[in-house]
């Protein structure tokens, strides 16, 4: 039997299984079964349907994490729309550029952000502009209350959807020049939240805090994970420590994902507040992302927190789950040291780590290539890029996807980042990983943010640099942090020179803008690349 894989699946189960659940909890502490959540979902598709919104249409959302992000996915998802999650800590003219790309027909945002939306809706196509608590918010908005109010709790008629159809356009960070629109199908996101529930271990007694932003690949997929397994979803509107530990305790919070930098923050304030922090009674895990966290901030959420650490790796492409170091098996053979990788590839997906030729690297754990994938969570294609969709799709292994990340792969299949492809460094003619420079500087005990990045050099083409945010009332010098490294790295490894700054460059899902930092120290060359 075929049957079409669509993201509604997962709100019906809900609905026709936990109808009586507690399925979301609000902010402020609001909650809504299963049943409840399902009929105010019914209210938005109606008014979206009133607005002349239907299959093919795009509904563009500025919200952070909010009981209204989930309503809203929904509700477009069931009358065929397709879904557009805003980054809310970007510019008005980078909204500007994204509702433009997307050419979205509704805008609803939230009272905090939406004025950045006000600045530029003279200048985007969109007509209806929502606001959630429009009373906080100058300019002519329907609130968004007042508009679900006005409708049915009666489901709509859905109309045909097919699995290829566009579920969401979710937009790329931006770390290098415009974001970039990556549309995902009804399909990918159907087949990412199965792999997510398999990987992550999801059950219908989850309690899931949101921490993670909810826009960043529809939060990883547990958008529809959580909700279609039927476990609870407590929303944080954005991430901050205390509040992420007292939804813990009083909710008895399972799960959470977070970012590297969501780890280290949650450390600190643990060792700040040690007399404060108590979790619930139930273990729980806490999944992170992208470049391995350091070994000391695994250490330490392990062995003094006491939650669990799931390490996975994807992009905003992929959905984004394609590896997970999520094995038992394996962390029982070879310790818990392991989890500093990214893990082994995702059900029923092909993780490759391949040479300039597309040929796959010898697996033996220290020769760099870069990771491919193919699988059917990966995204369909860029809106309106299809030069940059053909070259993501074919530039060394045609029917894979290129995520530019350099990599290697051991004998067991286990994938370790060693670098973003544009933040290598050539220093001399020996490749050097900064994350793994990154990793060393994370273990002095007086630096609590670290980036590494290449800088000119007449010598050396490119010298290895090092930006440290010390920690609160630290003592520290730069000679001390190099002589820390030349203990642990090998000479050509160490950076050359060591800079104090107040703070780093972050995107809103805890990347540090390096490209940022590198245009600082090669404006002027002919160049971006050193060459010795």
């Amino acid at each position: 039997m075929n049957v079409e894989m669509l993201t509604t699946d997962f709100l019906d189960r809900a609905v026709d299984c936990y109808d009586d659940a507690i399925g979301v909890i609000a902010h402020d502490g609001t909650e809504y079964t299963y049943a409840e959540f399902g009929e105010r979902v019914n209210r938005v598709s109606n008014a979206l349907l009133d607005q002349g919104i239907g299959a093919g249409d795009r509904v563009a959302l500025l919200s952070p994490n909010t009981h209204y992000f989930l309503e809203t996915l929904y509700g477009a998802n069931q009358i065929g729309a397709a879904f557009v999650p805003l980054n809310y800590l970007l510019a008005p003219a980078d909204f500007e550029y994204i509702l433009g790309d997307c050419e979205a027909e509704v805008v609803i945002a939230d009272y905090e952000y939406a004025a950045g939306v006000e600045a530029i809706r003279e200048d985007v196509s969109a007509e209806t502009f929502v606001g959630y608590r429009t009373d906080e918010i100058e300019g002519d908005w329907i609130d968004y209350e007042e508009w679900l109010g006005a409708q049915s709790t009666a489901a709509p008629e859905r109309p045909d959807i097919a699995e290829d159809s566009d579920a969401s356009i979710n937009y790329t960070s931006g770390t290098t020049g415009d974001p970039k629109g990556v549309v995902r199908t009804h399909r990918t996101e159907h087949w990412h939240a199965l792999v997510l529930d398999q990987h992550m271990g999801i059950r219908d007694d989850d309690t899931y805090l949101w921490t993670l932003p909810m826009f960043h690949c529809n939060g990883w997929g547990h958008t529809y994970a959580i909700t279609g397994t039927g476990g609870t979803h407590v929303c944080q509107r954005t991430f901050d420590p205390a509040g992420a530990l007292e939804r813990v305790r009083e909710y008895d919070v399972t799960f959470m994902c977070g970012a590297p930098t969501v780890l280290d923050r949650l450390v600190t304030y643990c060792e700040d507040n040690p007399d404060t922090v108590t979790t619930g009674d139930r273990d729980v895990r806490i999944a992170t992302a992208g470049s391995a966290p350091a070994t000391a901030t695994i250490r330490t959420v392990e062995d003094e927190i006491d939650w669990r650490i799931i390490h996975i790796y994807g992009l905003t492409e992929t959905a984004p789950l394609i590896t997970s170091s999520n094995s038992p098996r394996r962390l029982a053979q070879r310790g818990r040291d392991l989890k500093v990788k990214q893990g082994s590839e995702a059900l029923c997906t092909d993780v490759r780590v391949v040479d300039s030729d597309g040929q796959d690297v010898p697996p033996d754990g220290e020769t760099i290539g870069e990771i491919v994938v193919r699988g059917n969570q990966v995204m369909d294609r860029y809106l309106g890029k299809p030069e940059a969709t053909e070259e993501a799709f074919s530039a060394k292994l045609p029917g894979y996807f290129h995520t530019g990340d350099l990599g290697t792969i051991d004998a067991e299949g286990m994938v370790a980042i060693q670098d973003r492809a544009k933040d290598i460094i050539i220093s001399g003619g020996e490749n050097v990983s900064s994350i793994a420079v990154e990793d060393v500087l994370y273990d002095h005990p007086d630096v609590a943010k670290a980036a590494v990045i290449p800088t000119p050099s007449e010598e050396w083409g490119e010298a290895v640099a090092a930006l440290v945010v010390p920690k609160e009332g630290a003592d520290v010098d730069g000679e001390g942090i190099r002589e820390f490294a030349g203990e642990r790295l090998a000479r050509y490894k160490m950076p050359k020179r060591v800079e104090f700054v107040e703070d780093l460059p972050e995107t809103a899902t805890g990347k540090v803008q390096k490209y940022q930092l590198r245009q600082d120290y090669w404006e002027g060359e002919e160049r971006l690349v050193g060459q010795s």
